[in-house]
């Protein structure tokens, strides 16, 4: 079935609210979707709600573990290949038979030199048809994370990329759109019928999915809230069945009303802030970089109360991150994790040592819709680092532009969440953020940050199949760049959802609603 363009009502306005059927899951969220490619975008909110339309040949289950999904087997064939048996009778959402043509094409796409997650399939050389229901990858050495990187790989039918010349990617987050970003054709449970931008999404079950569904639900719709309050408001006036997040403040709220629960638990996802590390400030007042010295960044870390982040702007729900990555995840070291001391006055001393006795500024940008509290944190820091004279020009905006910025290096400093998705494992932070850019490496290192013993961990670390040597290199890399502040960590962000008491969904680590697995009751 072909998508179908409807007039919805928007998200607040949701005209059918008290006659919906129980089986309508209504989704409210705190920004809207980057568009309908799951391979034009690193959003990880954008890629797992498309992950009901779209599938990969393997998934994680309710409890992070490799499934069989699109594939029902794989074996290494050589130190190099891969090969995956395909599951058969599958059929795309417009009724066309999916194949090894279908994943060959798919792949190829992803890791296309101009793709934004080619580094989620890092090491491909090639894929290749064996037979109709066969694929072998060829990968250009030893892969321990093969399939981690494929769940993040979702599969589209190739005649109907072709058939709407989009068998090469676009980069949604540089504002490239394409016939893909307003339309969908997947295997997935749920078919894409409509979808209004900043408005309403909607899904319709797909009676014919492969799997044995385990949901009750028939229609899913998507409504993009980005005020926190009004997001509750609809909730709590039963507009919606689940919030994603649940603002931290008003948990309180929530849990004492009828009906209603919130969903808590520890998140993979560690906030941190990037820095401009060329030799030109983006601050037009500013002459240079003092950003490029490793001693003005190290001054910074003192400048900053991690507790006071936590207790005041997270409501106490945080933990606070000294490394890049979450204590859930390999390559986390409690060593490299420790958190710096708050002095303020060491911070001016280092400031006055490297050459900025009277301080600097520098622009800083974050989004307002995208993490918890993302907004109040940077208004946060930026009152921290004006204490030791830094006068940060903070701008907080919209999740698409922030982050298009952001990757163009158009600002000092910029917040930016990662959860090691999909790949749960430090070589994601490694290869995405801290490696030198270059081919399908560094894809998320705009501030430019090298260090050629880095560059070497991070290689060693891809093809390392002795998983105490991988985290003795993980460990290793990540200390060097805590040292030269790579990035300047803040802390795990927690999982935050709220529910109505009849919907029944897992609340999974990695901060996904799979919603195949809810159900209204």
């Amino acid at each position: 079935m072909k998508p179908r363009n409807l007039l919805l009502t928007s998200a607040l306005a949701l005209a059918c609210a008290g006659t919906v059927q129980a089986e309508t899951f209504r989704l409210g969220t705190n920004g809207d979707l980057y568009g309908l490619d799951p391979h034009s975008m690193t959003d990880s909110f954008t890629v797992s709600f498309l992950n009901h339309v779209y599938e990969a040949l393997v998934r994680y289950d309710a409890d992070l573990k490799i499934e069989p999904a699109l594939a029902t087997s794989w074996e290494q064939i050589d130190e190099t290949t891969v090969r995956y048996t395909l599951r058969e009778g599958i059929k795309f959402h417009d009724g066309q038979d999916f194949s090894a043509e279908d994943v060959v094409a798919s792949v190829k796409r992803a890791a296309h030199e101009d793709s934004p997650i080619r580094g989620n399939i890092a090491g491909l050389v090639d894929a290749k048809m064996v037979d109709e229901m066969t694929v072998d990858l060829m990968l250009d050495g030893p892969n321990p994370l093969l399939n981690n990187f494929l769940t993040n790989v979702l599969i589209f039918d190739s005649g109907w990329l072709e058939e709407h010349d989009a068998l090469d990617p676009i980069d949604a987050q540089k504002g490239e759109e394409g016939y893909t970003t307003s339309n969908a054709n997947g295997t997935g449970p749920f078919r894409f019928e409509s979808r209004t931008p900043d408005a309403q999404t909607v899904l319709t079950v797909n009676e014919s999915w492969w799997d044995e569904p385990q949901h009750n639900l028939t229609r899913i719709e998507l409504n993009p809230i980005n005020s926190d309050a009004t997001r509750v408001a609809a909730m709590l006036s039963g507009e919606l069945d689940m919030i994603f997040p649940s603002p931290l403040q008003d948990a309180k709220r929530i849990e004492s009303t009828d009906g209603m629960h919130v969903l808590e638990a520890p998140g993979l996802r560690a906030i941190m802030m990037g820095i401009n590390m060329s030799d030109k400030s983006n601050n037009p007042n500013q002459d240079g970089n003092p950003l490029q010295k490793v001693e003005v960044r190290q001054a910074l870390v003192h400048a900053i109360s991690y507790d006071l982040l936590r207790d005041k702007i997270m409501r106490g729900k945080s933990r606070n991150l000294g490394g890049l990555v979450a204590p859930q995840v390999p390559g986390f070291d409690e060593g490299v994790d420790a958190i710096p001391a708050y002095d303020p006055e060491k911070a001016k001393q280092m400031l006055a040592d490297a050459g900025y006795p009277e301080g600097f500024s520098f622009n800083m940008n974050c989004p307002n819709d995208r993490y918890v509290n993302d907004a109040a944190i940077c208004q946060a820091l930026a009152a921290m680092f004006a204490r030791v004279g830094v006068k940060a020009d903070l701008t907080a905006e919209t999740k698409a532009i922030h982050f298009e910025r952001a990757r163009a290096n158009e600002t000092d400093m910029f917040m930016l969440g990662w959860a090691t998705l999909p790949m749960l494992d430090g070589y994601s932070v490694l290869s995405a953020m801290l490696h030198t850019p270059g081919g399908q490496m560094g894809t998320w290192n705009p501030g430019g940050y090298s260090n050629a013993e880095v560059d070497r961990l991070t290689q060693a670390v891809a093809t390392e199949l002795d998983a105490e040597k991988r985290h003795e290199m993980m460990v290793e890399a990540f200390r060097i760049a805590d040292e030269e502040v790579a990035w300047l960590p803040l802390h795990a962000q927690p999982l935050s959802w709220a529910a109505r008491d009849a919907v029944k969904i897992p609340q999974t680590a990695d901060d996904k609603p799979r919603l195949w697995l809810a159900r209204i009751e």
